[in-house]
């Protein structure tokens, strides 16, 4: 059964779908149709429905497909990956791509290389877990070998989204400031998301033999990526983890100059922009006090009263760039103590 792409959103993403409902309504298109299709090309890439190399071959020509459409091809991989999602709400993403690539027809021909050019980037990480790692569940595990390798994969998975936001930003808002500086920021904001996906979902991307931490690091501490599958190695992990926490830090610090920079009449822009900052570094300090983060049985999550302690504080951030640096600072400092 078809919907529309608003219980689509909802759906498939219950807490970007508040910041996205607080967006200007000129933002708001273009940025749920971008997550929607980055969101359908993660499904392609994770299907045990294809082999690896089926699902490689559709991740590289997904942006293409969403640019050209064509019919058959657009059925065909609807077809391939339809049926059996153990997820209700993913099998509805996966049956209404036409529903998806009708709302990007529906953009304003401006916003349509953003929505193209966060794809790309996008698809581009996905190809390198599909082509670097194993693609079977209880694989051998394999590392990255070098610092750069990760950070540059944080930057297509997320500071490249967050390059996608900033624009999105300068286009849409009245008289906004196109200085370089804030689409740099706005990328390592989403470097700092990203790697706090990657520390919080460690154990499940060990099973299918995807370590993202760099062997380098790894051997420092005495480690083999194998090693990581065994919980009780969490303690000799933790020099990794603390490293790569700081890096995000280093990252998430941006938040404050770049929230700055955004006009104070704009209630709704300032909130979408605040809220997943504030949240990203609640779940990295989660990480941080976690002394057993390589177990499978965890789950690295924020509690409910703290999204709506955000949520209740958000006149204070609409108001006061001043309230949003001291408390994101606090939250920052929690980690020296």
């Amino acid at each position: 059964m078809e919907m529309d792409s608003n219980t689509l959103l909802k759906n498939t993403s219950r807490s970007l779908y508040l910041s996205i409902r607080a967006l200007p309504h000129r933002m708001r298109g273009p940025f749920a149709i971008a997550y929607l299709l980055c969101r359908y090309a993660d499904t392609v890439a994770d299907t045990h429905l294809l082999p690896a190399a089926k699902r490689n071959g559709w991740i590289e020509k997904f942006p293409q497909l969403v640019q050209q459409q064509p019919p058959q091809e657009v059925q065909a991989l609807t077809r391939e990956i339809s049926g059996k999602s153990e997820n209700k709400y993913e099998e509805e993403l996966i049956k209404n791509l036409p529903l998806c690539l009708a709302q990007f027809n529906a953009l304003a021909d401006d916003f349509k290389p953003l929505v193209l050019e966060v794809v790309q980037a996008v698809c581009e990480g996905m190809r390198i877990d599909l082509t670097f790692f194993p693609t079977e569940e209880n694989a051998a595990v394999k590392a990255f070998e070098k610092t750069e390798q990760l950070e540059h994969y944080c930057r297509l998975m997320g500071g490249k989204p967050g390059l996608f936001w900033s624009k999105l930003i300068q286009k849409t808002t009245p008289h906004f400031t196109q200085d370089k500086a804030f689409l740099e920021w706005g990328q390592q904001i989403g470097d700092a998301l990203q790697i706090v996906n990657i520390l919080r979902d460690l154990p499940k991307d060990l099973q299918f033999g995807r370590c993202y931490f760099p062997s380098e690091d790894l051997q420092a501490a005495g480690l083999t990526p194998t090693d990581l599958r065994q919980a009780q190695n969490s303690a000799r992990f933790e020099p990794v983890k603390q490293k790569w926490i700081r890096w995000g830090l280093s990252r998430l610090a941006a938040a404050k100059q770049y929230f700055s920079t955004l006009p104070k009449m704009q209630f709704g822009q300032r909130a979408a922009v605040a809220w997943p900052i504030l949240w990203t570094a609640d779940t990295l300090y989660k990480v941080y006090q976690s002394p057993d983060l390589l177990n499978p049985n965890q789950r690295i999550k924020i509690p409910k009263s703290i999204i709506y302690f955000t949520l209740c504080m958000t006149p204070l951030l609409w108001l006061s760039n001043t309230f949003f640096t001291t408390w994101l600072s606090h939250k920052i400092n929690q980690f020296e103590k």
